[in-house]
């Protein structure tokens, strides 16, 4: 019998840090004193860089600012609960200590392994370990899918022999080597033949049985569903998900991009994704010598404030139920036997927000980050078979976080579906 994965930790955290990280770093997102547009990581490609002149740039990668220690302390400060990091992004390069290929970490002037030390920081410091690697797209090696510029066409190449002599040693290098991973997280399948990704779920499955598998392995063999970039969907999925998310334009480091997106904007993502009962997993692209960028520690540094007070309404919180209608003011996030109504958009005097379609009576009301209680008014409506329940806010201030959330206290049993709506 088939032994089912334990998704707890995934399903409580809700909210991880992704970051890429790679020999693309180093460009800054610019080629030839151009900006090259799109994806800095995808610079090869898209600014038309051969491999012979990209490869030159492990000669000069020595990122010696990069703090493994600091950044897992800082995700742990900005709420995180899981890190997901390259080892190997779609131009082929391994950034960490592979046998298997010598484009590798090991064979530049840094001659270090950032994700052993990784490895050893999250365990240290609490926090789950994820690791991305691109299966089928490989700009390096002559017969992975992507690089016709150099290359044979896609179609021509001998993709199972870069498949079986690079792609799955490598996997296995990465199950081996680094303890315990929480998840393995793939990218763009493309044209892969099913047995291939069959193979490849397969052998994640018999180095680490409990290690969670991301959608993008392809044919929905993943543990769990992959949204496209930067994309919620408008209703709750029929399986755990996650949507990986940008802070700028780009997830690759690039000098060029400051367009960092605001933390209130964040945190509504963030509340969207956990509402539908979802993961946002929020990237930063350190740069070419390992420097997160102050725009991202900005932005990362008010959401990890406003999580540190406001974090029980999205930790271990599940699906909430679709109410029948749209809340002007905001989200609900559900968890035990209590509703988290978050308040984006204050009202006007007299400062009520009204909630409809209750199946629960409310016992006690309190704004979540200060404990103090609020007024509220509840009725039951026979004809409608529901409880209408509203609270009065407090008068608005300057100050007052994007997200107010305030914590309706429902009952002494865990809310379920049915009793919600």
């Amino acid at each position: 019998m088939k032994k089912m994965k334990d998704m707890k930790w995934f399903l409580d955290a809700h909210y991880g840090l992704f970051i890429h990280w790679g020999l693309y770093s180093l460009m800054e997102g610019v080629h030839e004193g151009k900006e090259i547009p799109y994806g800095a990581e995808w610079i090869q490609k898209n600014a038309g860089i051969p491999v012979e002149e990209y490869r030159k740039l492990a000669d000069r990668f020595n990122p010696v600012h990069f703090d493994a220690a600091d950044i897992v302390s800082r995700a742990k400060k900005w709420g995180m609960k899981y890190i997901v990091f390259t080892a190997k992004h779609v131009d082929g390069f391994a950034m960490y200590a592979s046998k298997v290929s010598p484009y590798n970490i090991m064979n530049t002037p840094y001659h270090r392994d950032p994700l052993a030390d990784l490895a050893a920081e999250c365990e240290k410091q609490g926090l789950m370990l994820g690791i991305y690697y691109s299966q089928n797209q490989d700009w390096e090696d002559e017969n992975g899918w992507g690089n016709e510029l150099d290359f044979k066409k896609n179609e021509e190449k001998d993709f199972p022999k870069y498949f079986y002599e690079k792609a799955i040693p490598q996997v296995k290098e990465l199950l081996t080597n680094y303890g315990k991973v929480g998840l393995m997280w793939f990218d763009t399948p493309y044209t892969m033949p099913i047995e291939l990704c069959e193979k490849l779920r397969d052998v994640v499955n018999s180095l680490q049985p409990d290690c969670l598998i991301n959608g993008r392995i392809g044919y929905d063999l993943g543990d769990y569903r992959e949204m496209a970039d930067n994309e919620i969907p408008v209703l709750p999925y029929n399986k755990p998900w996650e949507t990986p998310v940008t802070l700028n334009n780009t997830w690759g480091y690039s000098r060029v991009d400051e367009h960092w997106k605001k933390p209130d904007e964040i945190i509504e993502k963030l509340v969207s994704v956990v509402e539908k009962g979802g993961n946002l997993l929020l990237n930063i692209g350190p740069d070419g010598l390992g420097n997160v960028p102050e725009g991202s520690i900005a932005v990362l540094d008010e959401i990890g404030a406003w999580l540190e007070k406001n974090g029980e309404s999205i930790y271990s919180t599940v699906c909430a139920p679709r109410f029948p209608y749209e809340n002007r003011w905001g989200k609900i996030t559900v968890r035990g036997n209590c509703l988290y109504l978050h308040v984006f958009r204050y009202p006007d005097f007299p400062y009520e927000i009204l909630l409809c379609n209750l199946q629960q009576r409310v016992k006690k009301v309190t704004l979540l980050e200060t404990g103090e209680e609020l007024t509220f008014y509840q009725s039951y409506e026979i004809a409608r078979n529901e409880y209408r329940f509203r609270v009065i806010l407090p008068e608005r201030k300057e100050g007052i976080p994007c997200d107010v959330v305030v914590r309706a206290e429902c009952g002494t049993e865990e809310l379920s579906f049915e009793q919600l709506v």
